[in-house]
C-alpha cells in the first residue's frame, strides 16, 4: 500500500474519534503530508515521589530524559510509505515522535505568552507564519527556514538587538531535534500544536528574518514589564 494523501486524511479523522492521535499515524503524517525525517524517541516517566525522571534509554544519568532519539533505531525518512511507517514504529512500541531541526526546517524558541502574544500580531500584520508548537513547559516553537539558528545573532544585530543575549529568544538548528506532539515531552505531557502545519507552510517554512522583529519586540516588551 502506497502513501495518499486521503489515506492520512482518514487515519487522522479516526484518530480524533479516538480522542487520540496514535504516533504511528502522527509519523505517517509527518513524512507523507509535510515532508519530515522522523526520529523514534525515549519517553521519560517521572516517579510519583517527586524525583527526577527515569528516561526508557536505561542510562541512569541520562542528561536529557525522554528528549533525545534512540540511538539503536533508524529514522522514518521523509516521503516513506504507510506499510514502511507502520512496520517501522512497530520495532519501537511506545517510542516518542522526534523531528530532526535542521533539514526541513529551523525554530525559534520563546515563552509560550511571548509567542501567543506574538503570533496574534503576526497575523494581524498579515506575515506569513509556518508551523508553531507548544511544550508542556510553556515555550512556543516557530518553525522558520533552515539556517536561521546559525544566522541568528547577526540577524538580531543587524536589527538593533544589541542586548539580544538578554532576550529569552534561542535558536535551534542543526543537529537538534524537538519532540513533535502529540507525543509527551521528558514526562512533562504532550506537545501541542499552537499552528499546526498545512501543505503550504510545511515545505516552505518563512524566513527568520520576517518573524524576528516582531518575536525579539514581543520579548523584550514581556521582560519589560515583568
Amino acid at each position: 500500500m502506497g502513501f495518499t494523501i486521503g489515506g492520512i486524511l482518514d487515519m487522522r479523522s479516526g484518530s480524533r474519534r479516538r480522542s487520540r492521535a496514535s504516533e504511528s499515524t502522527a509519523v505517517a503524517e509527518y513524512t507523507g503530508l509535510w515532508g519530515w525525517d522522523v526520529a523514534p524517541g525515549a519517553r521519560a516517566k517521572r516517579p510519583g515521589d517527586g524525583g527526577p525522571a527515569e528516561c526508557s534509554c536505561g542510562e541512569p544519568d541520562c542528561p536529557a530524559p525522554g528528549a533525545h532519539p534512540l540511538v539503536f533505531a533508524p529514522e522514518v525518512k521523509a516521503g516513506a510509505t504507510l506499510e514502511e511507517v507502520l512496520a517501522a514504529w512497530r520495532e519501537v512500541p511506545g517510542a516518542a515522535v522526534l523531528l530532526p531541526v535542521g533539514r526541513s526546517f529551523d525554530v525559534i524558541e520563546v515563552a509560550e505568552p511571548v509567542g501567543r502574544h506574538a503570533l496574534v500580531r503576526l497575523e494581524r500584520m498579515g506575515l506569513p507564519v509556518g508551523p508553531v508548537a507548544v511544550t508542556p513547559h510553556r515555550r512556543a516553537q516557530f518553525f522558520v527556514a533552515p539556517g536561521a539558528a546559525a544566522e541568528l545573532p547577526a540577524l538580531l544585530y543587524r536589527m538593533g538587538w544589541d542586548d539580544a543575549a538578554e532576550l529569552d529568544l534561542r535558536g535551534l538548528g542543526t543537529g537538534g531535534h524537538i519532540t513533535a506532539p502529540p507525543s509527551d515531552l521528558a514526562g512533562l505531557g504532550p506537545v501541542r500544536w499552537l499552528r499546526p502545519p498545512t501543505l503550504d507552510t510545511a515545505g516552505r517554512p518563512p524566513e527568520a528574518r520576517i518573524l524576528l522583529g516582531t518575536l525579539a519586540y514581543c520579548c523584550h516588551r514581556s521582560a519589560f514589564y515583568a
